[in-house]
């Protein structure tokens, strides 16, 4: 694999494990976690189904593209990034030039398992097929995702372990 910057950026969709891996691997790294959802509520002081509310989706992913704009500066992170966060070419571009970009390849029946709709996640919010949802997400996702994947690991009935570990063999 070709010289990145010591970053390693988890993209994927939501219910792939980004969170629960990106800990693991910070934690087994001893760098910093940081989660690109998270630091939007910590900027704005609200939750993210509230920006939803306020601002809709567009005002949402304003904010996500400030706070990747600020992580992707940092060193020795890893960052797991919301689902959607690969929507806007610049955060693609960040991700891609300043770390290594992995993304956690989940199925839509696993998602649907992972993910209930809640007020948490704002885009499954009222709707009654969330399988139907997460599948119409995924056929514009996916590409982007693979585009700036430099590994692509697959999370479906995997110890978070696991995942883990294939990243840490692929990456050294």
């Amino acid at each position: 694999m070709r010289s990145k910057p010591p970053n390693i950026f988890l993209v994927g969709p939501m219910g792939s494990g980004k969170s629960a891996v990106g800990r693991s691997l910070a934690r087994l790294l001893r760098v910093p976690f940081h989660d690109s959802d998270a630091e939007v509520e910590r900027r704005t002081g609200v939750d993210i189904p509230l920006i939803f509310d306020k601002e809709g989706e567009t005002g949402f992913r304003e904010r996500e593209r400030e706070a990747i704009e600020s992580l992707t500066l940092l060193r020795h992170i890893v960052l797991a990034t919301g689902g959607g966060a690969i929507l806007l070419p610049e955060n693609r571009t960040r991700l891609a030039e300043n770390g290594w970009v992995v993304y956690l390849k989940t199925s839509i029946a696993q998602q649907a398992e992972r993910v209930k709709p809640n007020r948490q996640r704002p885009l499954l919010n009222g709707v009654e097929d969330t399988a139907a949802k997460l599948r119409e997400l995924m056929e514009v996702r996916d590409p982007l995702y693979s585009s700036i994947a430099d590994l692509t690991v697959a999370t479906d009935g995997r110890q978070i372990k696991a995942v883990v570990r294939d990243i840490l063999q692929a990456i050294r």
